[in-house]
C-alpha cells in the first residue's frame, strides 16, 4: 500500500446507496439541506405508491399507514454500483427480526437481494435478529436460485454482555446468537478480526480499530460474559465497521455504535485509504449517557478540524445532546442524521 494507494483489493464505486432499515428515530418531515444527497423516507414511499384517487387532477397517494418504525438498535443496507454492477451488503439486523422485516416489507427492500450480512459488534440491538433475518434473506436467495448469504462474524464472540450502572446493577444485554444457530439459519458463516475486502473489494471490512485519541476510553462499565465468568471489558475490541469509496467523492465510513470512538474510526479509515478524504460518516457515535457526554466537545472538535468530512450522519446511540451539537458545526449543508427509512445517495464526480 501506498501513500496514494486505498486498502487492497478495494475498488472505487460509481455510485453508493445507503438505506436504513432500523434506527432509533423517525422524522420523515423536516427539511434537508440544499446540496445534501439524503432522501426522506415519505419521497420514497410517495415514488412507489399507486394513486388511490384523483382530486382536482392531483394523484392522491395513501402513504402514512406504510412508515417504517423506530426502535434502539441499528441496520443498514449499503447497496455499491460499479461499471453495472451492483453488490448489496446488510450492516447489521438490529434487535428484534420483525422490526426489521416489516420495515423491509414497508421499504420494498427484496431480502433475496442481499449477498451477505455483516456484523459490526457482539451487541444485541445490533445482533439480535440475525437468525431470523439470516433465514428470510437465504428462502429468498433459494427462490432466486442465489447462492446463500455470507455471514461476517468477529471471532471473538462472548455469551453476553451487560454494562455496569452506579446503582450496582449490571443491566445485561440478551445473549447473542451463536455461530452454530446463524449456521442453522441459513448463512455461510465466515470470521474475520483483520481488514478484508467484501463483495468483490466494493466495501471493506475495518477489523480492528485503533485506539489512538486520549478520551475515546472505551464504554464504562461494560462486561462481558463466557459461560459464567464475567469480567470488565470497556474496550469491546471486537467492534468494526464498513467503508466503501466512491470515485472523487471520497471514503464513507459506517459505524454502527462507535465504542472505539467515532474519531478513532475516522483516524483508522484514514489510514487504511491514505491520501482520501473522509465523505459521509454514518451510524451510531456513542456520546449518550454522562459518562459519553463528557466525550462531545472534543468528539465534535476533532470531526471539525481532523476529521473534516464532506458529511457526518449521527444515529442510534449518538444522543440528542451530541446531534445538537453536530448540527451546529456541521449545518447547514454537511449535517444529515440518520433516520429510520431514509436514503443517501452518494454519485461518483468525476
Amino acid at each position: 500500500m501506498t501513500r496514494e494507494t486505498p486498502s487492497e483489493g478495494v475498488v472505487p464505486l460509481d455510485e453508493l446507496e445507503v438505506l436504513v432499515v432500523v434506527d432509533n428515530e423517525t422524522d420523515t418531515l423536516s427539511s434537508i439541506d440544499e446540496g445534501v444527497p439524503q432522501r426522506p423516507e415519505v419521497a420514497g414511499l410517495i415514488e412507489r405508491t399507486p394513486p388511490s384517487r384523483h382530486y382536482q387532477g392531483h394523484a392522491c397517494k395513501t402513504v402514512f399507514d406504510r412508515l417504517c418504525c423506530a426502535c434502539h438498535g441499528f441496520s443498514a443496507l449499503l447497496i455499491g454500483r460499479r461499471d453495472g454492477r451492483e453488490h448489496r451488503l446488510l450492516f447489521d439486523v438490529g434487535p428484534y427480526p420483525g422490526i426489521w422485516l416489516d420495515n423491509a416489507e414497508r421499504l420494498a427492500l427484496d431480502p433475496g437481494s442481499i449477498e451477505g450480512v455483516f456484523l459490526s459488534h457482539w451487541h444485541f440491538d445490533h445482533s439480535g435478529g440475525l437468525p431470523e433475518v439470516i433465514a428470510a434473506i437465504r428462502a429468498a436467495r433459494d427462490a432466486a436460485g442465489a447462492p446463500p448469504p455470507l455471514v461476517d462474524l468477529h471471532p471473538d464472540r462472548p455469551d453476553q454482555r451487560g454494562a455496569l450502572l452506579p446503582s450496582g446493577t449490571l443491566a445485561m444485554l440478551p445473549a447473542d446468537p451463536t455461530f452454530e444457530a446463524l449456521d442453522r439459519a441459513g448463512g455461510r458463516v465466515v470470521t474475520h478480526g483483520a481488514p478484508h475486502p467484501l463483495c468483490e473489494g466494493f466495501f471493506l471490512g475495518s477489523g480492528e480499530i485503533a485506539r489512538v485519541t486520549d478520551y475515546e476510553t472505551g464504554l464504562p462499565g461494560h462486561h462481558s460474559f463466557h459461560g459464567e465468568r464475567g469480567e470488565p471489558d470497556p474496550w469491546i475490541m471486537d467492534e468494526r465497521f464498513v467503508a466503501a469509496w466512491v470515485r472523487g467523492r471520497g471514503v464513507s465510513v459506517f459505524s454502527a455504535c462507535s465504542h472505539a470512538g467515532i474519531v478513532n474510526a475516522c483516524l483508522t479509515a484514514q489510514d487504511l485509504f491514505p491520501g482520501l478524504p473522509l465523505d459521509l460518516v454514518h451510524g451510531g457515535y456513542h456520546l449518550a449517557g454522562k459518562g459519553m457526554e463528557k466525550r462531545i466537545a472534543a468528539t465534535v472538535h476533532d470531526l471539525e478540524t481532523r476529521i473534516r468530512p464532506r458529511l457526518v450522519a449521527p444515529g442510534h446511540c449518538t444522543g440528542w445532546r451530541a446531534k445538537m451539537r453536530l448540527a451546529e458545526a456541521f449545518g447547514p449543508g454537511h449535517y444529515a442524521p440518520s433516520l429510520v427509512g431514509s436514503v443517501y445517495r452518494l454519485t461518483a464526480t468525476s
